[in-house]
């Protein structure tokens, strides 16, 4: 995303982890020297607050996330930490930016109730998971959509959630990605 904004001539400012996984496409596309990025967490509320008002954005689009659903069983607390309450700091810190912004906050189809359903998933369908990641996914669309309606109606920054898919892992290398995955397999054998 920060490669295709900067193409269409976007000043792009960064905020995240350093990345888990090595290559990174990060570092591929030299981002640390092309952007302002900042190193840090969304669940530092803070530091989510002090980036968004320096940065006076136009455009926020949150993907931080604890994205691995095997690491959520291992880490249930820091999942929930990081995608419940990271995008509840986030949402805070949109609160204070006192402008006209457009805020888009990426989550996943994960975020349904799992019935085993043959059709994809509709917006009416219930949030929620089995699973530590799904359901912190879930609740982070209902912190979305709560805000939007307590906060954002009447205030300068507009909040739209998008679901997107996150299997591919178009850049990281984490575990249980397809594309990595049968990378790594494909250099092993």
């Amino acid at each position: 995303m920060a490669s295709w904004l900067l193409q269409l001539g976007a000043d792009v400012r960064g905020f995240a982890l350093d990345p888990a996984t090595g290559p990174a496409l990060f570092h591929q596309l030299d981002l640390s020297r092309r952007i302002r990025h900042e190193t840090a967490g969304v669940r530092d509320a803070a530091a989510a607050r002090r980036t968004i008002l320096d940065a006076q954005p136009d455009f926020v689009f949150h993907f931080a996330a604890q994205a691995i659903v095997r690491t959520s069983f291992e880490q249930p607390l820091e999942t929930y930490a990081t995608n419940l309450m990271g995008t509840g700091n986030v949402l805070e810190a949109l609160r204070a930016l006192n402008k006209p912004c457009e805020a888009v906050l990426i989550t996943t189809d994960k975020c349904y109730r799992n019935r085993e359903w043959l059709h994809a998933y509709r917006e009416e369908d219930p949030m929620g998971g089995f699973d530590p990641y799904s359901s912190s996914k879930g609740a982070a669309e209902l912190a979305i959509a709560s805000g939007r309606q307590s906060f954002f109606a009447h205030h300068p920054v507009r909040v739209a959630s998008a679901r997107a898919g996150n299997v591919i892992g178009g850049g990281d290398w984490a575990k249980d990605r397809i594309v990595p995955d049968s990378m790594r397999a494909y250099t092993a054998w």
